[in-house]
């Protein structure tokens, strides 16, 4: 459709100017301004006494929303509507908005003629619906640094998994290896992350691929650390499908994308059955239904969908890209490198790494302290300096255990440390950041790491529910 109320019609480009003041405030990139993200002004209290502006700095997790993405869903949000449903305005304008969105996401992957954007619920969602379109017989092939979403979905294949690289070539050595190895030799699946949820290395996806391809295999990306922190583009690292969550990419929680080749969703039975998925039902003369499915999208996204999800995603690509991916990596880099630096001058602070120091990173970065319970540390950092991180094995098992050389069988759950305070963990703090982290932020993480290392904490604290808190008794 083409005529669209006002309200409307910024529903697609309003707030533009936030993102250009924020890009455009200074020439030197390091020193751009963040981009506006809602919480920025949230203060939370102290144990201590006071309050103080929260430091949110757990991106890896899930980023705070932009406020442009905030204000493009405000502003479509009088004018919501069931998609592909009614003949009603307001269900068409949704609907233009819902396929436009999908069209926008291509755009911002750099997809391929005939690539098909799928909208799901998360990266997990994505990568549990390409797994349910595996063709028989398929063999999948997953490095132990995998996160979960992208370890587990493979349950009806036959799965090898490979030994964490100490570096990039090693990893394509690896995979070259397992792939020549295989047998039968039948279709196979590489799934890859792009960047590290644990360590924020960037892994060699393009060499991956080509590996992969060379050996008459697919790849599928795990793009949800990579994608808010660098341009993603399908074409140039010539990968099969990507997969990425919204809630990483400055969009509210609960949607998702699974982008890439049409023939294997195609082939598939729909991920779902029911509405949406379905293009005509028909009753059988036995009884009985005849079911022809969609062969677009659609096949696999039945239901309602989240159309609100669906726009924010879009709305936050069209942010990052306007915003300019070159000034957010630089201004990155300089936030990288403060943290970096900072602890390095900590030596009790011991850095986790596969590739190295000077491996390239998106903003995550996870540690150990000599002499502390993670979990311990984690909940300092939050009561007495109103920083926010992350503690434990991030969703990431095999991977932690590895860096920290501790056993496989070793006790130890994602974000469920058993050891009290002061105690050995087998779990690690992870601080991670963005284009909404203020240079503050990070400062005041390097200031706060060295006065606990150095001074204490300044607050008794114990386990209650696998989990470290102040204690208020």
């Amino acid at each position: 459709m083409s005529a669209r109320p006002d309200a409307a019609v910024a529903t697609v480009e309003t707030a533009a100017t936030l993102v250009e003041t924020a890009s455009a405030e200074t020439a030197d990139p390091c020193c751009a301004a963040p981009l506006p993200v809602l919480g920025r002004d949230v203060t939370v209290p102290l144990v201590t006494g006071g309050e103080v502006t929260y430091a949110a700095l757990d991106y890896a997790a899930s980023a705070p929303a932009l406020q442009r993405v905030w204000d493009d869903v405000a502003a479509y949000a009088p004018y919501y509507g069931s998609v592909h449903r009614g003949a009603g305005y307001l269900s068409q304008l949704s609907t233009d908005l819902f396929e436009n969105s999908r069209a926008t996401v291509a755009e911002f992957l750099d997809c391929r003629p005939g690539d098909q954007v799928v909208f799901t619920r998360s990266t997990t969602d994505s990568l549990n619906l390409l797994a349910a379109t595996l063709p028989a017989d398929c063999q999948v092939f997953v490095f132990e640094t995998e996160h979960h979403a992208s370890l587990l979905p493979w349950r009806d294949a036959r799965v090898t998994y490979l030994n964490a690289p100490r570096t990039p070539e090693q990893a394509v050595a690896t995979l070259e290896r397992a792939l020549a190895d295989r047998d039968p030799y039948g279709p196979a699946l590489v799934c890859v992350t792009g960047a590290s949820n644990v360590t924020g290395e960037l892994w060699p996806v393009k060499e991956l691929a080509a590996a992969a391809h060379a050996h008459g295999a697919r790849i599928v990306l795990d793009a949800a650390q990579l994608a808010p922190h660098h341009p993603v583009s399908v074409q140039e690292l010539d990968v099969d499908w990507i997969a990425f969550s919204g809630h990483k990419l400055y969009a509210p929680f609960g949607s998702g994308v699974l982008a890439g080749r049409a023939d294997w969703l195609q082939d598939s039975e729909p991920y779902l059955a029911g509405g949406g998925a379905s293009r005509k039902v028909a009753r059988r003369a036995d009884g009985g239904v005849d079911v022809e499915w969609h062969t677009t999208a659609a096949r696999h996204e039945a239901g309602s969908p989240n159309v609100i999800g669906v726009y924010s995603i879009a709305s936050a690509c069209k942010a990052l890209t306007e915003a300019g991916f070159d000034s957010l990596v630089e201004r990155e880099r300089h936030l990288i490198a403060t943290v970096r630096e900072g602890l390095a001058e900590v030596p009790e602070v011991r850095v986790l790494s596969l590739f190295g120091d000077d491996a390239p990173r998106v903003g995550v970065i996870s540690f150990v302290v000599e002499g502390w319970n993670s979990s311990h540390f984690a909940a300092a950092l939050s009561a007495e300096y109103g920083i926010g991180v992350r503690d434990g094995l991030f969703c990431a098992h095999p991977l932690v255990r590895t860096l920290l050389g501790s056993d496989p069988q070793d006790p130890g759950e994602c974000g469920a440390p058993e050891a009290a305070p002061g105690e050995r963990s087998l779990n690690a703090i992870r601080v991670s950041f963005g284009a909404g982290t203020p240079d503050e932020h990070v400062e005041r993480f390097v200031g706060a790491v060295k006065e606990l290392v150095r001074d204490g904490a300044q607050w008794k604290y114990r386990t209650e529910d696998g989990r470290c808190v102040p204690d208020r008794g």
